[in-house]
C-alpha cells in the first residue's frame, strides 16, 4: 500500500457541460468525501446542444448548469470556451489547457479515453494528456507554477456504452469504483443539467437522461457483483505514476463476475 499523496486535488477535464456528471461524479463525490479538493473542467461550452436556442443563449444556460452540478459537491467548474464540434489540439487550446493545469495543479486526472464516440472527446484527451505531462516545465506557461506540482495519476473515463467506437469490443477496465451509496447524489448533479434532456430526446432519440447513466453503472457493477459501479482504464505511461491510486483509495481490486 503507497502512502496517500500530501496534495490532494482532482481535476476533469472533459469535453462538454454534463460529461464529468455521467462519467465519473459517484468517484468525485467519494474523493470529495475523503476531503479532496475538485474541479470540473471543460473544453468546449456546450453551444450546440440545443435544438431551442441560440449558441450565446445555450452557453450561457450550460455554463451555470455545469456551475450548479459542480456546488453540488462544493467543487469548481471550469470552462475553455471552445465551441462545441469545433475542439481540437491546437496551440491555442494547448495553451488554454495549459494555463488551466497551472492555476489547479492536479493531483489526480480524469479525462476521455483515445477512443470514443465523438472527435470533441477525443481531441479533449490529447489535451489532457499533453498538459498533464508538460504543465510542470517551467516554461510551458507564463502562470506561477504551484508548490506540488507534479506529474499526476491519470484515469480514462469509460467511453459512450463502455466499447470501442473503431471494433465494437467492450472495453476492460483496469480499475472499478463502487458508487452504490453516491448514486442518488451523481442523479442529483446531472439533473442540473436540465436543457440536455429536450436536446438529447430531439437528437439521440433518448428521453431517459440520468436513468442511462444509472443503467450503465449498473451494467459495469454487475461485472464485478457490486449495484452501481464507475470504471476507468488507468495510464501507465512514462514518466506517470504506476501504481492504482484510485484501487488504494476505493478498495478497487475485484474479481470479474463470469457471464
Amino acid at each position: 500500500m503507497h502512502s496517500v499523496p500530501a496534495r490532494r486535488v482532482a481535476l476533469t477535464l472533459l469535453a462538454h457541460p454534463d460529461d464529468a456528471e455521467i462519467l465519473c461524479a459517484g468517484t468525485l463525490i467519494r474523493l470529495a468525501e475523503a476531503g479532496w479538493e475538485i474541479h470540473i473542467a471543460t473544453v468546449a461550452n456546450g453551444d450546440c446542444g440545443t435544438t431551442m436556442y441560440s449558441r450565446e443563449e445555450i452557453a450561457r444556460i450550460r455554463k451555470a448548469e455545469g456551475i450548479a452540478g459542480a456546488a453540488c459537491i462544493g467543487a469548481t467548474y471550469h470552462c475553455l470556451e471552445e465551441p462545441d464540434l469545433n475542439v481540437v489540439y491546437s496551440k491555442e487550446t494547448i495553451r488554454k489547457t495549459l494555463d488551466l493545469f497551472r492555476k489547479v495543479a492536479p493531483t489526480l486526472l480524469f479525462t476521455h479515453p483515445r477512443h470514443d464516440y465523438m472527435i470533441d472527446h477525443e481531441q479533449t484527451h490529447l489535451l489532457a494528456r499533453g498538459a498533464a505531462f508538460g504543465y510542470g516545465a517551467p516554461n510551458s506557461s507564463t502562470l506561477p507554477l504551484l508548490a506540488g506540482s507534479a506529474i499526476p495519476w491519470l484515469y480514462y473515463c469509460d467511453p459512450v456504452g463502455a466499447t470501442d467506437p473503431y471494433t465494437g469490443e467492450v472495453v476492460t477496465p483496469s480499475t472499478y469504483v463502487d458508487v452504490t451509496a453516491q448514486m442518488e447524489r451523481k442523479a442529483e448533479m446531472l439533473a442540473c443539467h436540465a436543457s440536455q434532456r429536450e436536446w438529447l430526446r430531439a437528437h439521440h432519440g433518448m428521453d431517459e437522461y440520468i436513468d442511462a447513466m444509472r443503467r450503465h453503472n449498473a451494467d459495469r457493477g454487475s461485472e464485478v457483483g457490486a449495484e452501481f459501479v464507475e470504471a476507468f482504464t488507468m495510464h501507465r505511461g512514462h514518466p506517470f505514476p504506476e501504481h492504482d491510486l484510485l484501487a488504494e483509495l476505493f478498495g478497487g481490486h475485484w474479481q470479474t463476475v463470469a457471464p
